[in-house]
Order: C-alpha cells, then sequence, then structure tokens
C-alpha cells in the first residue's frame, strides 16, 4: 500500500471573512475547546492573535516541512467562492503560482459540482493560471450529486479525489478516482462541530483506519489534512499529522502523489 498526502485550502487570511459569520463561529469553537481541556491557554491566545495578523494559511511551512521528508503531496486551492470559502481570485492566483514555482503538485478545489458549465469554468481559470495541462480536483466539503463525476470528466479532470470511503482506485470514463479514505477532522472532531478528541485518541482511530485500509486491499491511501492546522495555535491537530506521516513512514509504506500513482496503474 502507498501514501498519497493532500492539503485542501479553505482560508489564505483571516479578513476574509469579515462579511461572514466565519469569525464569531470560530471564535466560539476555540472557547469550547479551551473549557473542555482540548486545547490550552497559549493555543487560544494564538488563535485570537492570528485573526489579528491576518494570516490563516501555513501553505509554505506544509510545503518546507513536506520536502523535508520527502512527502509529495498536492495542495487544493479553490477559484470560486463558496461555502466559507472566501478567498479572492488574486490571493488564489499568487499562491497556485507559488506553489507551482516551487514543483508543488496543485489541484482545484472545486466549489461547482452540479453544472457542467460551472464544473468546466473553474477548470479553465485554474488551467488558465497554473499553466498546467494535467492536473485534478477535490470538492469543498465533499460536495456531489449524480451528476457531479460526470461533470468533472467533461470538464477534462485527470483525477478527482471526493468520493469519501474505504474504497479502491477507480476510473470514471479518462479520469482517476482516487477515493479519500483519511480526514484530520473526521479524527479529532468525531462527528462534533470542535475538537472532541485528544491527539492520541486521534491518532489510534487513525492508525486502525490504516490497518484496515491495508487489509481490505486498497493499493493508494490517500490523507487529507488541512494547511490551516499546520501551526501551534492547532498543536493537536498539527502533531496528529506529523504523528500519522511519521507512523506511515516507520511502517514502510512509500509516499507518492496522484500524478504518479496514475503512471504506475496506466503502466500496468
Amino acid at each position: 500500500m502507498k501514501i498519497i498526502v493532500s492539503h485542501d485550502v479553505d482560508h489564505i487570511t483571516a479578513s476574509e471573512h469579515f462579511k461572514s459569520a466565519m469569525i464569531p463561529k470560530f471564535i466560539v469553537r476555540s472557547k469550547i475547546e479551551f473549557l473542555y481541556g482540548k486545547i490550552s491557554l497559549k493555543e487560544i491566545l494564538l488563535r485570537f492573535s492570528s485573526i489579528f495578523k491576518n494570516k490563516w494559511n501555513n501553505i509554505t511551512e506544509l510545503i518546507v516541512f513536506n520536502k523535508k521528508h520527502d512527502i509529495p503531496a498536492t495542495f487544493f486551492i479553490g477559484v470560486n467562492n463558496g461555502v466559507g470559502l472566501n478567498y479572492n481570485i488574486k490571493l488564489a492566483e499568487k499562491w497556485i503560482k507559488e506553489i507551482v514555482s516551487r514543483g508543488v503538485d496543485c489541484g482545484v478545489h472545486g466549489i461547482a459540482y452540479d453544472n457542467l458549465e460551472d464544473v468546466k469554468n473553474e477548470y479553465d481559470i485554474f488551467k488558465r493560471i497554473s499553466g498546467l495541462d494535467n492536473f485534478g480536483i477535490r470538492m469543498h466539503y465533499l460536495r456531489s450529486d449524480i451528476n457531479t463525476f460526470n461533470n468533472l470528466v467533461s470538464a477534462g479532470y485527470t483525477f478527482d479525489s471526493t468520493d469519501y470511503g474505504i474504497k479502491k482506485h477507480y476510473k470514471i470514463g479518462e479520469m482517476h478516482e482516487f477515493p479519500l479514505h483519511i480526514m484530520e477532522g473526521y479524527e479529532l472532531e468525531a462527528g462534533k462541530k470542535w475538537q472532541s478528541k485528544t491527539k492520541a485518541e486521534a491518532v489510534a482511530s487513525t492508525i486502525e483506519k490504516i490497518k484496515d485500509a491495508e487489509k481490505n486491499g486498497i493499493e493508494y491511501l490517500t490523507i487529507l489534512f488541512h494547511d490551516r492546522y499546520f501551526e501551534d495555535s492547532f498543536l493537536s491537530w498539527k502533531a496528529w499529522y506529523t504523528d500519522i506521516i511519521q507512523y506511515c513512514k516507520n511502517s514502510g509504506y512509500e509516499f507518492i502523489s496522484y500524478a504518479d500513482a496514475i503512471k504506475e496503474i496506466e503502466n500496468k
């Protein structure tokens, strides 16, 4: 079994949310986690200071960490707004070009899913900005309907990683589907809207899922970690990621990108 790591970019700045309920919800969530003993006083203070610093992404920090540990991760960035994703196209363009220029894989964090014209528009915008001909997508909040995957095929995406569950890789037309197996939020929040598990509990449940996936013959295990959480104001989340990466390395799993996985599959 090989491991594919990816990062969804849901936020770039705090100020992009000044006209929404995102920041009040963020403050309430942080207070709940503090009162339940899930985060420390230092963490909650760092979270509040991040609003004033106006930095809600850790893309650069993750690129540095991943390269140090030979993790060929893929970043998914939106080129459209919706469902809490509010950063503007200029910031998206800046970061897409930065990621690509550093030799890191980048794809679309999709908003449109139920209308082919809108899906194709996101594809075309990303292609123009990135200069890439082959790239994939993951839907924001994993949204989909009966037409979504055919829309993605028609738009021209090389791969998708939206379908969630312990499922094997499959194809829809010419598009490769790499189901999403593990996401940090599902492990640490466990059905709540705030952190309800300790880091140790979340790591343990994740390791069980990894073992279960291997028993079920999964060839390419996909792990999602949001870049927003790679900082000390989300210490359990950051530690979850570094611990899981270390577990995979210690267990002898090889890390691979979506692009190289596709090459392996097509050369079989």
